[in-house]
């Protein structure tokens, strides 16, 4: 018996403990099918055979994932939460943070920084008459503008992705960008910050695998498909310290490489999720300070933002349960605020509750 399935990354169902009152009701028979099939002999070639018979029917879609071109794997747009009552309660504890982050707080910068679903920054990777989803990403952005007393400080990452989706910026086979795709992304943040970025050619650049199987690998179970590389970058001039304050474990690197022997190898940056983490830069050219809100892609945009600050605290609110509009107040001395987000977390994740 197999407990856990690395290729579709999922639990796998055991054979069930028989007892009379399962048996009677149903409960049993229903396991031992759903066993029966997460047991099967081969499992994996067969799911693979079932997956390549339906590519060579000309299929397009499978388990809610687009086969694009040039080897990429994009999720469904589905746009049938347009008016989802989720996304507005998003859209107003994120204003409500943002206007007392400007205004109350006294912050001299303060940012949101959208990053757009993996299918409207690579439309042109779509199939034929499948939706990206970029009117909707536009219609939520211009609802939060709306509710801003400074609307200016809402920053679209959509425009230049989309300028490079023929260059790797977002991963095949998962939903998270690239490194560079997050390069550019940090690009756009400080030439709005007025900020000079590092060069990309100052960087130390590392392929660390070429074997990552992301998300996607996994919802379409095509084991013939190919895999992604993974690229980290090093600032020389940057000497760091970082402190997970849920662990209390503390390194000089933003990368955990353990992770290049797990399915999820894209967890090596920041090393996975933790509530909040401190990041130290003691050769960062400034005494700025800067407040981080975020989901997991700026994870890989980190490295880029610790050269141009003193100190970065890094915070997911949906894990960090005392509330970053209260650490705000009580740390005078945050400079910038960053709040990054993808789309799709924007659009549904209960999460960004946690912000304030």
């Amino acid at each position: 018996q197999k407990e856990f399935s690395v290729l579709e990354n999922r639990s796998l169902e055991t054979r069930p403990e028989f007892r009379l009152s399962d048996l009677l009701n149903g409960d049993y028979q229903e396991h031992y099918e759903t066993y029966l099939n997460d047991q099967m002999f081969q499992r994996d070639r067969w799911v693979s055979l079932a997956v390549t018979l339906e590519r060579l029917a000309g299929k397009k879609e499978i388990n809610g994932v687009y086969i694009g071109k040039d080897g990429y794997l994009l999720e469904k747009y589905d746009d049938s939460d347009l008016e989802d009552v989720q996304i507005e309660e998003n859209i107003r504890i994120l204003s409500s943070f943002l206007n007392d982050a400007a205004a109350r707080y006294g912050k001299k910068r303060t940012t949101f920084l959208m990053i757009p679903d993996k299918a409207a920054a690579l439309p042109d990777k779509l199939p034929a008459y499948a939706n990206a989803g970029i009117e909707k990403d536009n219609s939520v952005l211009t609802a939060l503008k709306s509710r801003l007393s400074e609307p200016e400080i809402v920053l679209d990452a959509g425009p230049i992705l989309r300028d490079h989706q023929d260059e790797y910026i977002y991963y095949r086979t998962d939903h998270h960008w690239t490194t560079f795709g997050a390069y550019l992304g940090y690009t756009a943040y400080c030439e709005e910050e007025g900020i000079e970025p590092v060069p990309l050619e100052a960087l130390e650049a590392e392929t660390v695998t070429e074997e990552f199987a992301g998300t996607l690998y996994s919802k379409v179970n095509d084991y013939t498909h190919m895999k992604d590389a993974i690229t980290v970058y090093t600032n020389p001039e940057d000497r760091l310290r970082v402190t997970y304050e849920d662990t209390g474990e503390v390194s000089d690197s933003l990368y955990n490489f353990d992770y290049l022997q797990e399915k999820d190898k894209y967890s090596l940056f920041l090393n996975n999720i933790h509530p909040l983490v401190e990041i130290e830069n003691e050769t960062a050219p400034s005494d700025d300070v800067l407040m981080l809100i975020k989901d997991s892609y700026a994870n890989s945009m980190v490295p880029f933002l610790t050269h141009h600050y003193k100190k970065i605290y890094v915070f997911d609110t949906r894990y960090y349960k005392d509330g970053p509009s209260s650490f705000l107040e009580e740390h005078g001395e945050v400079t910038d605020v960053l709040i990054l987000y993808n789309m799709n977390t924007l659009d549904g994740d209960t999460g960004i509750r946690g912000i304030y």
